[in-house]
């Protein structure tokens, strides 16, 4: 069975949605949530506003890709396809989502929930998490190299479990790199 190329093409609402390739698509309130996007491929494609909840990722390309204002909960980026792996994420709930071993260099984080979610093992060198909830969020042996957490909130970070060189923080978020001592530092 060949598969299917579609391309500039905008999909709303009640659109279904084929194996195959997307490329510079827009995606619009779709809800995917539980569907199977395994070996998808979206390439320069925007989803606004979409249900992606509990989606299986199997081998899904995302090159390039603008997630804004969508419910991502417990997805499994860990399984997509590594080669070409970028996005960024603006306004989404990706609580409970994993990112365990994931090269993602340079994407951005904003305005995001991004509770207990599994960064363990990834690489985020140059990543920004632009005002984004990091409660509970899992960091063990990640690179953070560089990244950004200036005004993002309620993280726990062991700078000896993780790199963090030039990784930038607030004053006000240092506390987030000493939770394992247990101290009470007061404002």
């Amino acid at each position: 069975m060949q598969e299917i190329f579609i391309q500039d093409k905008t999909f709303d609402t009640n659109d279904l949605l084929t194996k195959g390739e997307y490329e510079n698509c827009i995606f619009n309130s779709c809800n995917i949530a539980e569907t199977d996007l395994s070996e998808f491929k979206f390439i320069d494609c925007t989803f606004n506003g979409c249900n992606f909840s509990l989606a299986k990722l199997n081998k899904t390309v995302f090159r390039d890709v603008k997630f804004k204002d969508c419910k991502m909960l417990g997805l499994r980026f860990d399984t997509c396809n590594e080669f070409g792996l970028s996005f960024t994420f603006d306004g989404c709930q990706l609580n409970h989502s994993s990112f365990y071993k994931t090269k993602i260099k340079k994407s951005i984080f904003k305005n995001s929930q991004l509770q207990e979610t599994d960064f363990a093992e990834a690489d985020l060198t140059t990543v920004v998490f632009d005002n984004c909830n990091l409660a509970q969020a899992i960091f063990d042996h990640t690179i953070l190299e560089k990244a950004d957490f200036r005004t993002s909130y309620n993280y726990s970070i062991d700078p000896e479990m993780n790199r963090i060189k030039k990784a930038k923080f607030s004053i006000l978020g240092v506390s987030g790199l000493l939770d394992k001592y247990d101290i009470d530092i007061e404002k």
